[in-house]
């Protein structure tokens, strides 16, 4: 006889972010409709590389011991601080018994790990010199570094997976956690992804002309489903969530942020970068599916949003197919450009919050939707209040890796 599934709650959420790493900073970002582009001087030593926009995190990080963080390179540090915020604001003290009995986990994410140190290792190859290797290179480059270093850093013994899915790491991450703890594998589960910024992640877009080259015109770009779009802008950050099963949330006199009701996730088996839109409208169906609603029960979707032509179609009908009517959408991306790894789980805490507000933010440079789009509700002007119950947010990525989450307003 099958066990009854048990709940999912959000107890805590952290980001580290250009909106700021405060709910409070983030929504007066999103309010004034700030857009945190800029133009990046060092990169013009690149030849031929055509964009020059990225979106750096420009805040001071948590200072630590020296010995707790020796083996992280920035995205290892990135990681750590959203995760340090999402636990305090879930009421968990590093030294908590509950993260060291075996019952709390960890799923986290990136799309590779610290370059500063891959390219110690390629110029040992380069160089034919091993001055540059130490013993915590590795651990700096290997894909693994968030999830691993985060285990270290708190003494969990617990589950650890690694979601190593590119743009759809910190979303991945989101929904195996919520599994992991569905199924009573976990009690606690950290879950969230990151990605430093690295020039090597702008000329992988550079190369597939799919990153925005608006070079003089940083505030106008990127501008998702917009008919004047010409690619997306790289961004660093980290989100982290604490999903906990929901009577152990009670016992521990939690605030309850939102319930995970729904995670649907599938790949494309087609093109490794072309988006596919039946099986992006899969995974969200597979959301649908497992949180056993309808389409119509949900109130507002926070968009992949990518800006890039091929994806901004895909994903508007992959949509609009399965809801059938001009569900609200926006993204975040407009604002912030494309984390990657991080996105997923910034996302996903920042439209927690906007349901909690009662409030979603508007896509800011949209001022002419791309006829090609499908006819969804692109919220424009000053954002939108609406009084959502349930909520959904998704992710795609290279390797046609798709992911949908659904979120239900706490009670």
């Amino acid at each position: 006889m099958q066990t009854e599934k048990r709940r999912v709650v959000v107890t805590g959420g952290g980001v580290v972010s250009v909106l700021g790493n405060s709910w409070q900073k983030i929504l007066k970002s999103l309010k004034e409709g700030k857009n945190f582009v800029r133009y990046m001087n060092d990169w013009d030593k690149y030849a031929n590389m055509n964009t020059r926009l990225a979106t750096p995190v420009e805040c001071e990080l948590h200072e630590y011991p020296r010995k707790k963080i020796r083996g992280m390179g920035r995205v290892g540090r990135l990681a750590i601080d959203a995760v340090d915020d999402a636990l305090a604001i879930a009421g968990i003290a590093e030294d908590d018994p509950i993260l060291k009995n075996g019952r709390c986990g960890i799923a986290f994410g990136s799309s590779m790990g610290s370059v500063a140190a891959i390219i110690d290792f390629y110029d040992m190859i380069k160089l034919f010199d091993t001055k540059n290797i130490s013993a915590t290179t590795y651990i700096r480059s290997m894909p693994q570094t968030c999830a691993a270093n985060i285990g270290v850093f708190y003494s969990l013994t617990g589950r650890l997976i690694s979601t190593n899915t590119a743009c759809t790491s910190g979303s991945m991450a989101i929904g195996f956690a919520y599994e992991a703890i569905q199924q009573g594998l976990q009690d606690i589960m950290i879950a969230g992804g990151a990605d430093e910024l690295t020039p090597l992640h702008a000329a992988v877009f550079d190369t597939l002309f799919a990153a925005s080259c608006k070079n003089d015109t940083p505030s106008l770009t990127p501008r998702a489903f917009d008919k004047n779009r010409d690619g997306l802008v790289i961004g660093e950050g980290a989100g982290a969530l604490i999903l906990e099963e929901y009577e152990n949330a009670v016992k521990r006199g939690s605030h309850i942020y939102a319930e995970v009701v729904g995670f649907g996730t599938n790949t494309d088996g087609s093109h490794i970068t072309q988006p596919n839109k039946e099986t992006m409208g899969g995974a969200i169906s597979l959301a649908l599916e497992s949180a056993k609603l309808k389409a119509d029960q949900i109130s507002y979707v926070n968009m992949h949003g990518t800006a890039t032509n091929q994806g901004d179609i895909a994903e508007s009908y992959a949509a609009y197919d399965i809801f059938k009517r001009a569900v609200p959408v926006s993204t975040l991306k407009n604002y912030t450009g494309h984390t990657l790894g991080a996105c997923g789980a910034t996302e996903a805490w920042v439209s927690i919050n906007m349901m909690n507000e009662n409030w979603f933010a508007p896509n800011i440079n949209l001022t002419e939707i791309d006829d090609k789009c499908a006819p969804l509700d692109y919220i424009m002007g000053s954002g939108r209040n609406i009084n959502a119950s349930y909520i959904m947010s998704n992710n795609f990525a290279f390797g046609g890796i798709n992911t949908s989450l659904i979120f239900k307003r706490a009670s």
